[in-house]
């Protein structure tokens, strides 16, 4: 019985900024089986159609990270995602370079600023001259100890995160997710002797930057939860340094905040984040919010139910009042 196959309308981004013209979208029209994967519907367009369509792959097995990039708007690797569904959902196929890296050429990034940010951790261990680890021998760990990097080892530094991240594109300050789930991975590693530097570090480094949307865990192929990392980062360098950071002492305040009544409190939150200098600096944009939104000078009733809001913060802070 022949094998059922779909027309798959592929829209693929083209250009050469090296030899002028504008950007366009060129389209190709194959027959494939619908597990076809995308990668391999453009390797069939390079060698049947264009040979001057131009795009980065190597393994072809979800293991090197090399075919990232944009398939209907969202940043995958080519070899993993099947044209079927993506034919069934939108129409046709929509192929682009990734997000938050200048093109080379066609589907071709330069990631020069991806892999500098991935420097700038230092993902390596740091050991203390004084303390040199075994020489000739290995340094165990225990299952709970390496329970402890979660779900880092898996990444394959492919940059879908980085190309789905917002952050990225608003600041280019921030490392990006995997930068950061790598930086995560040395914190936690016991043999490495520089935990606290490496916090000390990232708060002025881009950490408290990420918007928490969670786009850089949906577009991992490997189910790294960079976004939950980052928020272990943050968790670790408030314990290590305190609110001594504008990020930190939002965080801090808004905890804080919500605790009280139940609801945001945005004006005691701005003078816990920015303090009454920073909240004076701020005044004439706040006049602005004020004149829109006049509530927001009220102070916010206390909620019916606060105390099962106590009974939450109790339980994921078992800690007396006391020794916050």
């Amino acid at each position: 019985m022949p094998e059922k196959l779909v027309t798959a309308h592929v829209d693929v981004f083209r250009h050469d900024p090296a030899g002028g013209g504008a950007p366009r979208y060129q389209r190709f029209t194959l027959e494939l089986p619908p597990h076809t994967p995308v990668l391999t519907a453009l390797l069939r367009i390079r060698a049947e159609q264009d040979p001057s369509l131009t795009l980065r792959y190597s393994c072809r097995s979800a293991i090197c990270g090399s075919c990232a990039m944009q398939i209907n708007s969202k940043s995958r690797l080519a070899c993993q995602t099947p044209i079927g569904p993506e034919i069934a959902e939108h129409g046709r196929i929509v192929i682009e370079p990734m997000r938050n890296q200048a093109g080379v050429r066609d589907l071709v990034v330069d990631q020069t600023p991806f892999w500098e940010a991935y420097d700038r951790m230092r993902p390596h261990l740091i050991t203390d001259p004084l303390r040199p680890m075994p020489e000739g021998r290995e340094t165990s760990m225990t299952p709970a100890q390496v329970e402890q990097f979660r779900e880092t080892p898996r990444c394959i530094s492919c940059a879908a995160c980085y190309s789905a991240c917002p952050a990225v594109e608003a600041d280019a300050a921030f490392p990006g997710p995997m930068a950061l789930a790598k930086l995560y991975r040395f914190v936690v590693d016991p043999r490495d002797q520089a935990r606290q530097d490496r916090l000390l570090r990232i708060q002025t480094e881009g950490l408290w930057l990420c918007l928490r949307c969670h786009l850089c865990t949906e577009a991992c192929p490997k189910d790294v939860r960079p976004s939950e990392r980052i928020r272990d980062l943050k968790e670790m360098a408030i314990a290590a340094q305190g609110g001594t950071e504008r990020g930190s002492r939002h965080a801090i305040g808004f905890k804080q905040n919500i605790r009280e009544r139940g609801q945001l409190n945005e004006m005691k939150l701005v003078l816990q984040t920015d303090g009454i200098l920073g909240s004076i600096g701020q005044a004439g944009q706040g006049f602005k919010i004020w004149r829109k939104k006049p509530e927001i000078s009220k102070r916010p009733r206390r909620i019916e139910g606060i105390e099962e809001v106590e009974e939450i913060y109790k339980e994921l802070d078992p800690k007396p009042k006391g020794d916050r």
